[in-house]
């Protein structure tokens, strides 16, 4: 390789660090900063209607700005980290962190409308599991499937079964997870080795 290919290619590389770095330093001061997401509400008139230069916004429910401000914060925030993590998340059952962040946005969108409209009607909050079940389903159906191709790249598992009942994984495994599955894998091993070391220790101790 020639300096210059050389000098390029490290340049290249220095570029990819310092975004990689910037990146994680705006990750890191957004999930800092979380908890003045969530104390905006105070910023909120405690009245039952907010009217601004941009539109006006009455509390029908909780006849209290302040206090809808309040709840709504309080499930934007945890649904804020939740996306952060999902979207930063290396491992391969990261689907699963879609389950909490659906129900947080479904609570919030239920308790928006019922305070904006005041329509008991819609309000479904009570059966929230019900109606979120399908999504539920389907997530850990996907997870369960990455699982099973894990263990088949690791253990050499038969998936001849599941090509019967044309079932297909969605999410490919990158070669970070499987080397972290790997890893385990050879722990144990190097427990099972010296275990058996240990009795061989033992019986020559009792010769």
């Amino acid at each position: 390789m020639t300096p210059i290919k050389m000098k390029l290619k490290s340049k290249l590389s220095t570029k990819g660090q310092s975004e990689y770095l910037l990146l994680g330093s705006i990750i890191a001061l957004l999930i800092a900063f979380s908890p003045y997401l969530f104390y905006l509400y105070e910023i909120f008139p405690s009245t039952p209607v907010w009217e601004n230069s941009f539109f006006t916004y009455e509390s029908k429910y909780y006849e209290n700005v302040l206090t809808a401000a309040w709840t709504y914060l309080g499930k934007i925030t945890p649904l804020f980290l939740l996306l952060i993590w999902f979207f930063t998340c290396k491992h391969w059952w990261y689907h699963v962190i879609l389950i909490p962040a659906v129900m947080y946005a479904y609570q919030l969108i239920i308790t928006f409308y019922d305070d904006y409209y005041l329509d008991s009607a819609f309000f479904m909050d009570t059966n929230g599991l019900i109606y979120l079940a399908p999504f539920f389903i389907i997530i850990l159906s996907i997870v369960y499937l990455i699982r099973i191709k894990i263990f088949d790249r690791v253990y050499g598992l038969d998936l001849s079964e599941l090509d019967e009942t044309e079932i297909s994984v969605f999410s490919p495994i990158s070669d970070k997870d499987l080397k972290e599955v790997k890893s385990f894998q050879d722990e144990d091993d190097h427990e099972e080795i010296d275990q058996s070391n240990i009795l061989v220790e033992d019986y020559y101790r009792k010769l």
